[in-house]
């Protein structure tokens, strides 16, 4: 039986752009091994986010790694809290609490200057030690992705930062019968984060409460691993019952070590079925701005992380960005996301010129949503 694997480069896919003549940032990168496998494998497009629903990482790797969103999402930081090792009761509330930047009350960077994980954890023990002790406890993640769990809390709706950068933050407070305590507690962290910049605030996000996922295995025979920085993915593949992989250089951002996570994933590739790869950087670029740096990261990925991986001949391959987040907002969107997969069998094949969203769309095939392309990708590939 061929081994399976996944790549997810996050939020690669995009607008065209007046400042590469009309391309795509993906049209725009070098990609040799993306473009050989369409020429020989099954190239459309997936409706990644359910109508309805928030166009972010938790809801579409979610429905990339084959579960019905619509069913079983309950939140994205309860999935960052199973990576980070905390546990929810059933009347527990996590939320994501990044550190960011706001200027004249206007969202500055969602990120406070991508702050390094060690930074980050310090600033979140001093948070812990002012504000903690009650039903608020924070938790360090990774860089300014961090998390704070309301015991016995309520969820309100909140927005995600990177969803109003450059926009004035009033207007977008928590919201509900319980959001004033959410707000108190911004406005002690802010105090405790006094002139420290680039960090000038926390922002909470992302609520939910505890998920229940049936395994990966239960739903489609296979045992698998993740290999990803970003506690989301590293938390879903816990739920999924995946081995979780350390990988030394694996950042979430653009620094990351791309050859790490390919060598990572051909040893998991030994002792599983499949394996589901994420790249956090072109989603990254993407909310900052920048299409260089996307073009780069894009480039990245094809030369780093699939090239290895698509050498390997019993190896088959479904490569497909999660969401589409144009640098042009930089936020995510809900359009429909290109894919690609390769190393089934020749009948099952539906090939393209390259790969990118518009050779996707040309041929015509558009999947209803993950657990679909799922299925089609594991029928073909037996």
């Amino acid at each position: 039986m061929r081994k399976r694997l996944l790549l997810v480069p996050d939020g690669m896919a995009d607008d065209h752009l007046e400042e590469l003549g009309g391309k795509t940032p993906l049209q725009a990168a070098r990609t040799p091994v993306m473009d050989a496998l369409a020429r020989r494998g099954t190239v459309g497009l997936v409706r990644t986010i359910p109508n309805g629903m928030p166009p972010g990482s938790d809801v579409a790797n979610l429905s990339v790694l084959g579960y019905d969103a619509r069913a079983l999402y309950t939140g994205r930081s309860p999935l960052e809290g199973a990576n980070i090792g905390v546990d929810l009761g059933a009347d527990d509330v996590a939320y994501r609490c990044n550190f960011v930047t706001i200027d004249d009350g206007v969202m500055r960077d969602n990120t406070a200057g991508h702050i390094d994980s060690a930074t980050a954890g310090e600033l979140i023990v001093a948070l812990e030690d002012v504000l903690g002790g009650g039903p608020f406890e924070f938790y360090a993640g990774v860089g300014y992705r961090n998390l704070m769990v309301w015991r016995g809390g309520e969820e309100v709706a909140c927005t995600p930062p990177h969803d109003i950068l450059d926009r004035p933050v009033a207007g977008y407070a928590p919201r509900g019968v319980a959001a004033e305590a959410l707000v108190e507690l911004a406005e002690r962290a802010h105090d405790v984060l006094a002139g420290l910049r680039p960090v000038t605030d926390v922002w909470f996000w992302g609520e939910g409460r505890a998920p229940s996922l049936p395994p990966f295995r239960d739903l489609y025979g296979l045992s698998g691993a993740v290999v990803a920085a970003v506690d989301l993915v590293r938390g879903l593949g816990r739920h999924a019952g995946f081995e979780v992989l350390a990988v030394p250089g694996a950042t979430g951002g653009l620094d990351t070590d791309y050859g790490a996570k390919a060598r990572a994933a051909l040893d998991a590739l030994g002792r599983h079925d499949f394996v589901f790869v994420h790249v956090e950087a072109p989603d990254e670029a993407a909310h900052m701005g920048d299409i260089a740096a996307k073009i780069g990261a894009i480039e990245h990925v094809d030369a780093e992380v699939l090239a290895p991986l698509a050498a390997r001949a019993d190896l088959a391959l479904l490569v497909l960005p999660d969401h589409f987040t144009p640098v042009h907002a930089r936020t995510h969107v809900s359009a429909p996301v290109p894919f690609v997969f390769a190393g089934c069998a020749p009948a099952a094949a539906r090939p393209a010129p390259a790969f990118d969203e518009d050779a996707a769309r040309a041929t015509g095939l558009v999947l209803a949503d993950g657990p679909e392309l799922m299925r089609r990708f594991l029928a073909a590939t037996v």
